[in-house]
Protein backbone atom coordinates (compact mmCIF):
# COMPACT_ATOMS: atom_id res chain seq x y z
CA UNK A 1 0.00 0.00 0.00
CA UNK A 2 0.92 3.52 -0.17
CA UNK A 3 2.86 5.31 2.29
CA UNK A 4 3.43 8.81 2.91
CA UNK A 5 6.13 11.04 4.83
CA UNK A 6 6.12 14.60 5.60
CA UNK A 7 9.07 16.52 6.73
CA UNK A 8 9.93 19.87 6.69
CA UNK A 9 8.00 22.06 8.97
CA UNK A 10 8.23 24.42 11.67
CA UNK A 11 8.86 27.68 13.04
CA UNK A 12 8.59 30.90 10.66
CA UNK A 13 8.48 34.59 11.25
CA UNK A 14 5.69 36.02 8.93
CA UNK A 15 6.95 36.55 5.42
CA UNK A 16 9.11 33.93 5.77
CA UNK A 17 9.60 31.00 3.55
CA UNK A 18 9.75 27.08 4.14
CA UNK A 19 10.17 24.28 1.87
CA UNK A 20 8.12 20.82 2.91
CA UNK A 21 9.04 16.98 1.41
CA UNK A 22 6.87 13.92 1.23
CA UNK A 23 8.45 11.31 0.41
CA UNK A 24 6.41 8.49 -1.24
CA UNK A 25 6.29 4.59 -1.56
CA UNK A 26 4.38 2.14 -2.78
CA UNK A 27 3.72 4.15 -5.99
CA UNK A 28 5.70 6.79 -8.30
CA UNK A 29 5.23 10.25 -8.31
CA UNK A 30 5.99 10.29 -11.85
CA UNK A 31 2.72 8.04 -12.22
CA UNK A 32 -0.08 9.42 -9.68
CA UNK A 33 -1.18 12.86 -8.73
CA UNK A 34 0.41 14.12 -5.50
CA UNK A 35 -1.65 16.26 -3.51
CA UNK A 36 -1.12 18.49 -0.69
CA UNK A 37 -3.82 19.01 2.17
CA UNK A 38 -3.61 21.62 5.28
CA UNK A 39 -5.95 21.33 8.67
CA UNK A 40 -5.80 24.64 11.05
CA UNK A 41 -7.52 24.11 14.50
CA UNK A 42 -10.87 23.47 15.03
CA UNK A 43 -10.93 23.78 10.76
CA UNK A 44 -11.33 21.15 8.13
CA UNK A 45 -9.28 19.51 6.04
CA UNK A 46 -7.97 22.10 3.34
CA UNK A 47 -6.74 21.45 -0.05
CA UNK A 48 -3.56 23.12 -0.96
CA UNK A 49 -2.14 21.93 -4.24
CA UNK A 50 -2.37 19.36 -6.71
CA UNK A 51 -0.20 18.06 -9.72
CA UNK A 52 -2.62 16.28 -12.53
CA UNK A 53 -0.13 13.69 -13.83
CA UNK A 54 -2.54 13.64 -16.85
CA UNK A 55 -2.26 16.75 -18.06
CA UNK A 56 1.08 18.04 -15.87
CA UNK A 57 -0.74 20.99 -15.18
CA UNK A 58 -1.06 22.56 -10.70
CA UNK A 59 -3.31 23.51 -8.81
CA UNK A 60 -3.53 25.78 -5.79
CA UNK A 61 -6.14 26.69 -3.05
CA UNK A 62 -7.46 30.20 -3.80
CA UNK A 63 -5.53 31.03 -0.36
CA UNK A 64 -2.21 29.95 -1.43
CA UNK A 65 -2.37 31.17 -4.88
CA UNK A 66 1.00 33.30 -6.14
CA UNK A 67 2.53 32.12 -2.87
CA UNK A 68 2.92 28.48 -2.84
CA UNK A 69 4.61 26.40 -5.45
CA UNK A 70 3.81 22.53 -5.67
CA UNK A 71 6.93 19.95 -7.69
CA UNK A 72 8.70 16.78 -7.54
CA UNK A 73 11.92 15.13 -7.85
CA UNK A 74 11.35 11.37 -9.27
CA UNK A 75 14.47 10.31 -8.86
CA UNK A 76 13.88 10.62 -5.04
CA UNK A 77 10.27 9.74 -5.78
CA UNK A 78 9.47 13.01 -3.68
CA UNK A 79 6.65 15.77 -3.44
CA UNK A 80 7.67 19.42 -2.20
CA UNK A 81 5.87 22.77 -1.10
CA UNK A 82 7.82 25.57 -1.74
CA UNK A 83 5.94 28.40 0.83
CA UNK A 84 6.49 32.05 0.70
CA UNK A 85 5.60 35.18 1.89
CA UNK A 86 3.96 32.90 5.18
CA UNK A 87 1.12 34.38 7.13
CA UNK A 88 -0.43 33.44 10.52
CA UNK A 89 -3.13 31.93 8.94
CA UNK A 90 -0.97 29.53 7.32
CA UNK A 91 -0.83 27.75 10.75
CA UNK A 92 -1.60 24.15 10.39
CA UNK A 93 -0.44 20.88 10.07
CA UNK A 94 0.25 20.01 6.44
CA UNK A 95 -0.25 16.64 4.68
CA UNK A 96 0.26 14.95 1.78
CA UNK A 97 -1.35 12.17 -0.19
CA UNK A 98 -1.09 10.26 -3.78
CA UNK A 99 -2.97 8.11 -5.70
CA UNK A 100 -6.33 8.47 -7.99
CA UNK A 101 -8.87 10.39 -6.49
CA UNK A 102 -12.15 8.88 -5.89
CA UNK A 103 -13.72 12.77 -6.02
CA UNK A 104 -12.81 16.23 -6.65
CA UNK A 105 -8.98 16.17 -5.90
CA UNK A 106 -9.88 19.34 -2.95
CA UNK A 107 -11.58 16.86 -1.22
CA UNK A 108 -10.52 15.57 1.76
CA UNK A 109 -12.83 12.14 1.78
CA UNK A 110 -11.22 11.80 -2.52
CA UNK A 111 -8.35 10.53 -0.63
CA UNK A 112 -7.56 7.31 0.89
CA UNK A 113 -3.70 7.33 2.10
CA UNK A 114 -2.32 10.38 4.39
CA UNK A 115 0.68 10.51 6.00
CA UNK A 116 1.37 11.72 9.81
CA UNK A 117 1.71 15.21 9.17
CA UNK A 118 3.96 17.92 9.41
CA UNK A 119 3.46 21.16 12.08
CA UNK A 120 3.84 24.70 10.61
CA UNK A 121 3.81 27.64 12.78
CA UNK A 122 3.92 31.40 11.50
CA UNK A 123 4.52 33.95 14.19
Amino acid sequence: HVQLVESGGGSVEAGGSLTLSCALSGDTVSSTDMVWFRQGPGKEREGVANIYKTSGLRYYGNSVKGRFTISQDNAKNTAYLQMNGLKPEDTAIYYCTAGVPGGNWYDPSAWQYWGQGTQVTVS
